[in-house]
């Protein structure tokens, strides 16, 4: 009885038929698009490439300490991965036996520069986007990815290496709106109704445009990720050789209900679900947020606010939307 009243959020065709059919759906659809953008010699990027300052170097990992990873250990929930063989729980109660061996591999991970292929692989679990959208259309499911317990732990030891090189460089743009410490969509919200309660107080016009993308995290292209982490970032050395080890050939499964989809290999994109994921993000589009940064106006890398005492800044506003506009009918990698 209590089965009967859970709403069915997968499609009526089976799901696992639709997925086994074209497994390669979202990056068929992406590198037909790259295709695209790279055949037509009108849509070059309006910016560049490369940092215009040389950043701090960042070339190799501290090593995890036993006390870090158990830690860790002990923060993650029990939940059972279906890529791993041993529950979350039971690793959690032999941590004392096995944290000196998890110590080993997340070192031995950090100082190679090598990420293993088991810990890439990944199953993906399609999820409704929102409740009142229609089941039957793929594009409205957004690919959760259930990564293994050690791979999660080996990201969260490189994640606050990552953070204390960008934050003590001052690296990351000081108006991202998420993903960073302090700066949540809360932050992104505060600020928009301060700034406009401010304005109108001052008696001006203000103009807003939100910007955003779709399927954000699955469009990452690797080759130009690695390109950010170099030349925007400093990163060399065994901590880029991880970086690149971390992104190439990882291999997903999807699963709806019991049923598992045959492996097939992600040639772009970052895991939704991963640790590091958010932050990589970030870093991708820095160059995007530094230039929309760069307009006659209060801007961040989602939004962007052009307040005038009167309406004759018509040029102005001319010259961000068309700005913006560029931007995203343009390869945004590039």
């Amino acid at each position: 009885m209590l089965k009967s009243l859970v709403p069915n959020l997968y499609p009526k065709m089976p799901l696992t038929c639709t997925f086994s059919r074209n497994p390669t759906r979202l990056t068929d659809k992406i590198f037909n698009l790259c295709l695209s953008l790279s055949s037509n010699p009108t849509t070059s990027s309006p910016h560049s490439s490369y940092s215009p300052t040389t950043p701090p170097n960042f070339s190799f990992f501290t090593p995890a300490f036993e006390s870090e990873i158990l830690k860790i250990l002990s923060n993650c929930p029990n939940k059972q991965p279906d890529s791993d063989p041993i529950s979350t729980w039971l690793l959690k109660e032999c941590g004392s036996v096995l944290v000196p061996t998890i110590t080993n591999i997340v070192n031995f991970s950090l100082t190679s520069g090598q990420f293993h292929p088991i810990l890439k692989e990944s199953v993906i679990t399609p999820l409704l986007k929102k409740s009142t959208l229609d089941k039957d259309e793929l594009s409205n499911y957004r690919p959760i990815s259930n990564l293994s317990v050690i791979s999660k732990i080996i990201e969260r030891v490189v994640k606050p290496r990552l953070i204390d090189h960008l934050t003590s460089s001052k690296l990351l743009n000081p108006h991202q709106p998420a993903y960073c410490k302090h700066h949540s969509t809360e932050t992104a919200l505060l600020y928009i109704y301060d700034h406009l309660i401010n304005t109108i107080g001052s008696q001006k016009v203000s103009c807003l445009c939100l910007l955003g993308l779709s399927a954000a995290f699955d469009t990452i292209d690797h080759n130009i990720l690695i390109t950010r982490l170099s030349s925007w970032f400093g990163i060399h050395g065994s901590v880029l050789s991880w970086f690149k080890s971390y992104l190439s050939f990882r291999s997903f499964r999807v699963k709806c209900d019991n049923n598992l989809s045959s492996f097939h290999t992600s040639s772009c994109g970052i895991p939704q679900g991963s640790v590091l994921g958010p932050l990589l993000f970030v870093m991708y589009t820095t160059p995007l947020s530094t230039l929309i940064s760069s307009l006659p106006s209060t801007t961040t890398f989602t939004q962007m606010i052009l307040s005038s005492s009167s309406l004759s800044t018509h040029s102005s506003l001319t010259q961000a939307f068309l700005t913006s506009k560029t931007l995203f009918n343009t390869s945004l990698p590039g």
